[in-house]
């Protein structure tokens, strides 16, 4: 007989699991760390289920929380606060700067992969900012490692 977790929704409902690995996949953080969603959505929600791919995008100005929304029609949104805005503090130099090109650098476990791109934001070192590979490509999240490089962090 197989039991499932203690945290598993309920037959019916969509896997709020996955609405937390999408924020986590957006921000580039896991919930729980700077930059990421301040905790995990809450699992007593019971959404319908969403049987595209899951969309997440920023919602406001700020930049301080995702919006997770289901395609399908009929759809539902979600909105999840995030620790980080994305925005970098004002009074920290930057080390990147808007329009620089920069080395995107993804390592995982036994590999590396570098290819430029073009920075979308100003920020920090350590702060986050949205890159792109191409004047056409799609933004992506990454942390400034040093002046020029910044890092998809996969874990």
């Amino acid at each position: 007989m197989l039991v499932a977790p203690a945290m598993a929704q309920p037959p019916g409902y969509h896997d709020l699991a996955s609405v937390d690995a999408a924020v986590a996949e957006f921000t580039g953080v896991r919930a729980g760390q700077p930059g990421g969603a301040i905790m995990p959505v809450d699992r007593r929600l019971r959404l319908a289920p969403c049987y595209s791919p899951l969309v997440a995008s920023w919602h406001g100005n700020r930049q301080d929380n995702v919006m997770v929304r289901c395609p399908d029609s009929g759809g539902w949104r979600l909105f999840v606060a995030t620790s980080g805005n994305g925005l970098q503090d004002s009074a920290a130099p930057p080390a990147v700067t808007r329009g620089e090109a920069v080395t995107i650098s993804v390592a995982g476990d036994g590999f590396a992969v570098t290819q430029t791109g073009e920075a979308m934001e100003a920020g920090p070192l350590g702060g986050w900012i949205r890159v792109r590979t191409s004047a056409k490509g799609v933004p992506i999240r990454a942390r400034i490692e040093r002046p020029g490089l910044v890092v998809v962090p996969i874990d």
